[in-house]
């Protein structure tokens, strides 16, 4: 018997029986399901964070005060000796930093804004004129500040979407409306596109002001050497493959600046886009694949089940077995029978669970509006395979004991 013929065999003896074989499919279903499922939406994850990362700019690097255990946040006194603005302009020198090609500067911190009745507790940056070019961050009216505003430290903000929503409820456009930082009046010259949650915080949420402003009105920074001192440094390289030399660069121009020796640990941290890419895309890569392994423990759930319905299968046609034999068939063919209608179980159940599969990342998607989840080819693949080595193997000692059954025997039996 050939193995198109054992296949149309083990189809008809899964229609003989439906509500049995349904039942022993079931555990391949939802472990194929929930593999797709959860690596579909795991990979969107990973694609719409990337996208997040992305679109704060390109081919940049963040300076940031002190290490990671000694950064306290932001609007925090930075440890150290912190950063200045002396230290942002210092790598703008072409020969020292050939390879930095802007920077833009930025003082974060938290204060009550209101506007009359209206007030909440928002976050406050301070930011150089070329800070939303370096940023990406897009105008949806008015304009940004220029250099005519941070030479004059003029009181005016631009605001993300959701504090125009908090702090102007009855007036979607309020450019030239006016706000207050603390005790400081502000006039508001433009508002920003949604842009969402960042690695750092909601940039729909804060209020930015030209950084000499923040400074000087509404967080005096000036350090003990007599520089304003800033929360991060956003530097961009002039290429994407020239970020790690920038950041060689820019490691060497602090250390020089804050007379670091030689053995000495920094007093800031140098941070590049794609290190944070790398290091979210390993992080989701690691919990897709444990919540991949989770769902497939279902799958060798269902092999057992399998293996128990083929078993059942084989006593109760031990008669057709011994039968088979006396009419000449080997033991391979009868093994291969077994094998065959097995795989044919744990593929049928694949096959449906992929379906299942396709039907949760749909849903993902319309219950998840910011994730663009599609059907994983490689899940699809990896899951409908190994159901297929989930029937074999659990199909083995199944048909490997109807092979052996002696034929009288088999053919005495009740």
């Amino acid at each position: 018997m050939g193995i198109l013929e054992s296949a149309q065999v083990a189809l008809r003896a899964l229609a003989s029986n439906k509500l049995r074989s349904a039942l022993t499919m079931l555990g391949i279903i939802i472990g194929v399901g929930a593999v797709v499922t959860l690596m579909s939406a795991g990979n969107a994850v990973q694609d719409f964070i990337t996208d997040q990362f992305r679109s704060i700019g390109s081919n940049l690097l963040f300076v940031a005060p002190g290490t990671f255990q000694t950064q306290r946040g932001p609007g925090s006194a930075p440890s150290g000796k912190g950063l200045t603005n002396g230290d942002a302009y210092a790598l703008l020198d072409p020969f020292l930093a050939p390879d930095v090609a802007a920077i833009a500067l930025e003082l974060t911190g938290s204060d009550v804004v209101s506007n009359g009745a209206e007030e909440a507790f928002l976050s406050i940056s301070g930011v150089s004129p070329n800070f939303a070019e370096l940023r990406n961050a897009k105008l949806s009216a008015g304009r940004f500040f220029d250099i005519g505003d941070q030479v004059a430290e003029s009181r005016v903000a631009v605001i993300g979407p959701l504090v125009v929503d908090e702090l102007f409820p009855e007036n979607a456009l309020p450019i030239d409306g006016q706000i207050r930082i603390g005790e400081v009046a502000f006039r508001v010259i433009g508002t920003l596109e949604s842009r969402g949650g960042s690695a750092f915080s909601n940039d729909d949420n804060v209020v930015y002001v030209p950084l000499s402003t923040a400074q000087t009105r509404v967080f005096p920074s000036r350090g003990s050497r007599g520089d304003f001192q800033i929360s991060v440094i956003y530097v961009q390289a002039a290429s994407e493959d020239r970020a790690g030399a920038a950041a060689e660069q820019i490691e060497r121009i602090l250390r020089q600046r804050h007379e670091i020796l030689p053995g000495e640990d920094d007093d800031f941290t140098v941070i590049s886009q794609a290190e944070i890419l790398a290091s979210a895309g390993d992080v989701l890569g690691v919990i897709t694949v444990f919540l991949g392994a989770i769902a497939a423990i279902s799958l060798l759930v269902g092999g057992i089940g399998i293996m128990n319905i083929m078993l059942v299968s084989v006593t109760e046609r031990t008669r057709e077995i011994g039968l088979r034999k006396a009419l000449g068939a080997r033991k391979r063919d009868i093994r291969n029978q077994f094998l065959i209608e097995s795989v044919v179980l744990a593929v049928v159940g694949g096959t449906i669970g992929v379906v299942l599969g396709l039907l949760g990342t749909l849903v993902i998607g319309l219950l998840a509006s910011d994730l663009n989840p599609t059907l994983s080819l490689q899940a699809v693949a990896l899951a409908t395979g190994f159901s297929a080595l989930v029937g074999l193997f659990f199909g083995i000692y199944p048909a490997t004991r109807a092979a052996a059954l002696n034929p009288i025997d088999a053919l005495r039996y009740e």
